[in-house]
């Protein structure tokens, strides 16, 4: 079996491992069952991720299902009414239809596949939970267009967080995905290294990269899409596997020397690894960007209190800044 063969197979073992599983069971019970479909990797829950959600589908007054996806069904009536939304609007008003939302959590699950950094490979799974959300035509916000059908915000649309939940929360596998390949197909996107890859290369550069393995500290949020040629898009972003809120650096504008060296040793010990204030100034922006100048001014005046493989990286990104 090649790898591609390999890791298709481990989709759909994981993708049926979720319809088995309840969605209480929780992250301890999906990597314990991760660790028996795979028993060659050693599965660990790094990061869960909530207060996101997806469209979901219609129901009439009684919470029965008219359809499972709220902008096919409403393309498609739309089209009915001759692209006429008044007329669409005349013939559902006061017939009770809802919009329905899956709200959801993202469980992030890794394993290593070798030494280097991005030598892992990734398993999202997602809690989702299916709630009523909006009325469809309602009388006190008839909608104007599809847009506003679909997914309204402002005043009369409020947040659905508390809405009545239909049926029971469930998972669903979202992607898995070995991520060193992922990263290598972006690569052949453009000739220039992005900046998830220039993440990577400083952290594998820095002193970071020597003390631990960089899936015990980040996921990588990926996304694919097709571009108007119908070619493949690929976007990846490093995402701090932080359960809460990433530290707060503790120093002052103006702030060098001695003081300054302090402040980020702080900041990486509360973080758990070394140069955690520049890898978090990039992404969870908890430390200032002015941060590195002022690191780069400290070492142009004498005080090295960096490693010089982790000034250099610093520089690096000084000469060609890059963020997310």
């Amino acid at each position: 079996m090649n790898s591609d063969s390999h890791w298709q197979h481990l989709s759909c073992l994981v993708a049926e491992l979720c319809m088995r599983v309840p969605a209480s069971a929780g992250p301890v019970v999906l990597a314990r069952e991760l660790a028996a479909l795979a028993p060659e990797l050693t599965f660990r829950q790094v990061l869960s991720r909530g207060g996101w959600y997806r469209l979901g589908g219609v129901v009439d007054a009684n919470n029965a299902h008219l359809s499972d996806n709220l902008e096919t069904w409403a393309e498609q009536e739309l089209a009915a009414h001759d692209d006429d939304m008044a007329a669409l609007c005349d013939e559902y008003a006061g017939r009770g239809l809802r919009a329905t939302r899956l709200t959801g959590r993202t469980h992030y699950f890794v394993a290593a596949t070798g030494a280097g950094a991005t030598d892992f490979v990734q398993i999202e799974i997602e809690e989702l939970q299916e709630v009523v959300c909006h009325s469809l035509f309602a009388a006190e916000g008839l909608p104007s267009g599809i847009e506003e059908l679909i997914d309204p915000r402002g005043a009369h649309f409020p947040c659905c967080a508390a809405s009545e939940p239909i049926g029971t929360p469930f998972l669903l596998l979202r992607r898995l995905t070995p991520m060193a390949a992922f990263l290598a197909r972006m690569r052949v996107q453009k000739p220039e290294a992005q900046p998830i890859h220039r993440f990577v290369e400083a952290w594998e550069a820095s002193s970071a990269g020597a003390a631990t393995q960089f899936s015990n500290h980040w996921v990588i949020a990926v996304r694919e899409h097709l571009d108007r040629y119908r070619q493949a898009v690929l976007h990846a972003n490093p995402v701090a596997a932080l359960n809460g809120a990433a530290p707060k650096f503790a120093a002052t504008f103006g702030m060098q020397g001695l003081a300054l060296h302090q402040a980020m040793a702080r900041y990486d010990k509360a973080a758990g690894f070394p140069m955690a204030w520049f890898f978090h100034m990039l992404t969870v922006r908890s430390a200032p960007y002015a941060l590195a100048s002022a690191v780069i001014d400290d070492v142009n005046v004498g005080f090295n209190y960096l490693p010089g493989r982790d000034i250099q990286v610093v520089k690096q990104w000084l000469y060609q800044p890059y963020a997310f």
